[in-house]
């Protein structure tokens, strides 16, 4: 039985092992010097205190391959779900090569068992090897991403780390599943697609935050949680603020929610959006007819003594091995589920 399987799934073995091969060595090959450039450049930005202009810049220059690794390795499980298990036990089913199976004493349960087992083990090893290979390489472009693609970026974290292990064990036997309730292979592949990707959007807006509970702190405001701050000239009553996603120093953090509160805590209406915030003040460096540029340092000083602070909900970068841990359980957790239902399936149902 395990010779049979391994006939059948040869030649995709060997595709999958063929891009893993080009990709690991590609990354081995171009991440020596990714790892020296970053090094290179923190110690000369260090001396200057220019880091946050070498972020922006490093980051620029490799976004393009930063981007791709990660669509590879979130794509990885998709296509493991796709081309692996909605075909596996559908294929058989519609040639009827399933009966032939069973009728040489080999009983559903081994041989549902054997196919599992190999494929579903060696989808799991191609996608482990493919995420720690492209989070080694990513590191140092980790640590200077935007705050929207970093580390604990919904979009960033599932690419990064065990988690697509647990996501190719999952898909793999969702397609499995599937295949066998729809008995169609083209049914199988499109709606184990739509149901894998309906969970990976649900998995980070609905149970990743709540995975352990936030952490909410205010901060002042300065150029890392700031984006713009303008005073009106032919308004003397407000100054604008605009914030973004950035927590003084919680570089890495995955921001929940991020708010200008005033002195009194409460929160100021509309500052959870894009658009500026108007911050009633007049006085020094905010007058209207104050400086501008530079001064708006100036300003931000003032901002701070009059009580205005950043309030976030986070999660801390510190987190991140954590949830990979415990988002990786939860998938195994499903992945057993579907595997105890499949051969209650195939031993009750199927025939």
């Amino acid at each position: 039985m395990i010779w049979l399987t391994w006939r059948q799934f040869r030649g995709s073995a060997a595709m999958m092992a063929t891009l893993l091969v080009v990709l690991v060595a590609t990354l081995a090959a171009t991440g020596p010097n990714l790892a020296s450039g970053y090094s290179a450049g923190i110690a000369a930005c260090t001396r200057d205190s220019t880091c946050d202009r070498f972020y922006d810049r490093f980051f620029d220059d490799y976004q393009l391959p930063f981007l791709a690794v990660s669509l590879i390795v979130l794509l990885l499980p998709a296509l493991v779900g796709l081309f692996w298990g909605a075909p596996m036990i559908t294929r058989e089913l519609e040639a009827g090569t399933h009966l032939l199976v069973w009728n040489q004493s080999v009983t559903r349960g081994r041989w549902l068992a054997v196919k599992l087992g190999l494929t579903g083990l060696t989808a799991m090893a191609a996608a482990c090897l493919c995420g720690l290979a492209v989070t080694w390489w990513s590191d140092p472009l980790d640590k200077s991403a935007v705050p929207d693609l970093a580390l604990m970026a919904p979009l960033v974290f599932g690419a990064r780390g065990i988690a697509p292990m647990g996501y190719a064990a999952f898909a793999f036997v969702l397609g499995v599943t599937v295949g066998m309730l729809v008995r169609r292979t083209l049914a199988a592949m499109a709606l184990t697609l739509a149901l894998f990707a309906v969970i990976q959007i649900a998995m980070p807006l609905l149970v990743r935050p709540h995975l352990m509970p936030p952490v909410t702190a205010t901060f002042e405001l300065g150029k890392a949680n700031t984006d713009h701050i303008g005073i009106n000239r032919d308004d003397t009553t407000a100054v604008h603020i605009g914030l973004n996603t950035a927590i003084p120093g919680q570089t890495g953090a995955w921001v929940l929610a991020s708010e200008l509160v005033d002195p009194s805590g409460r929160t100021i209406a509309g500052s959870d959006a894009d658009g500026p915030v108007r911050i009633s003040t007049t006085s020094g460096p905010c007058a209207p007819a104050g400086p501008t540029g530079p001064g708006m340092d100036g300003c931000l000083v003032e901002i701070n003594r009059l009580g205005y602070r950043q309030q976030a909900t986070y999660h801390p970068l510190d987190r991140f091995w954590p949830f990979q841990w415990i988002e990786t359980g939860i998938y195994a957790l499903l992945t057993a589920g579907l595997t105890w239902f499949s051969f209650w399936w195939i031993r009750r149902r199927l025939s």
